[in-house]
């Protein structure tokens, strides 16, 4: 399995109101993550996961370190590393810009200076993994949220990147988009980081699971220990 791997290291996270004052968001956080895990980020609105996902793009204030692939992040070498992050926000339209589905996602790949026989061939594939085949001319606003969501990751998919950052994959989707789109990220050759209020997502994908609770890590394990211990979902505010 391919993929790139992650290393944190008390890691906060903060933000600034309106009078400047700091409010942290993630606590001291250190976990190490191996090249082509699956690793589920669970915990109640608030817990520090989207946070936590937006740091490891420098997207946000943080203390501590975060090194992908390696190469440690800080403002001189964040372009070189988010080359290699293929972010989806849990808001499809905050990342959609393009006129067509097509033109979205063969954006990242014709950054990549690739072949035109090797963009449209990573477009096809892209869009048959979440079941947008046929939507290639349609105005992404046109889309419903749902659809939406499926363009936004499979954007990604065509980019093909060592680290895919997803925050909420199956929000708004019905069943066999669900499927789709969890079959796809399953399928992927990179590290997948993930944040989630679907907890069977992080058990169909077989996901190493982080549970979060007020910006504090309050379990690391197979998705399987985790999803069976009632009482930490419940200290969590997780309900199965």
């Amino acid at each position: 399995m391919a993929g790139t791997p992650i290393a944190i290291e008390k890691l906060d996270v903060w933000y600034e109101d309106a009078r400047g004052d700091a409010h942290r968001v993630v606590h001291a956080l250190s976990v190490a993550i191996e090249p082509g895990e699956r690793v589920a980020l669970l915990g109640r609105n608030g817990a520090g996961k989207t946070s936590l996902l937006l740091a490891l793009v420098g997207a946000v204030p943080f203390s501590g370190s975060v090194t992908i692939g390696g190469q440690a992040l800080a403002r001189h070498t964040l372009e070189t590393v988010r080359r290699g992050i293929g972010f989806v926000f849990a808001d499809p339209r905050d990342q959609l810009f393009c006129a067509t589905v097509h033109e979205e996602v063969a954006y990242g790949p014709r950054l990549r200076d690739l072949a035109p026989s090797e963009v449209e061939q990573r477009v096809a594939r892209a869009l048959a993994a979440v079941n947008l085949t046929g939507f290639e001319s349609r105005p992404p606003g046109a889309l419903s949220l749902g659809e939406k969501r499926r363009l936004a990751i499979a954007t990604v998919l065509s980019y093909e990147a060592a680290l895919v950052i997803v925050d909420e994959p199956t929000a708004s989707l019905d069943p066999l988009a669900r499927h789709s789109v969890l079959e796809a990220i399953a399928g992927l050759d990179a590290t997948v980081v993930f944040a989630t209020h679907d907890l069977d997502a992080a058990r169909e994908l077989g996901a190493r699971t982080l549970v979060f609770d007020a910006g504090r890590l309050l379990a690391d394990g197979p998705a399987t220990q985790i999803l069976s211990d009632l009482d930490l979902l419940r200290r969590a505010g997780l309900a199965l």
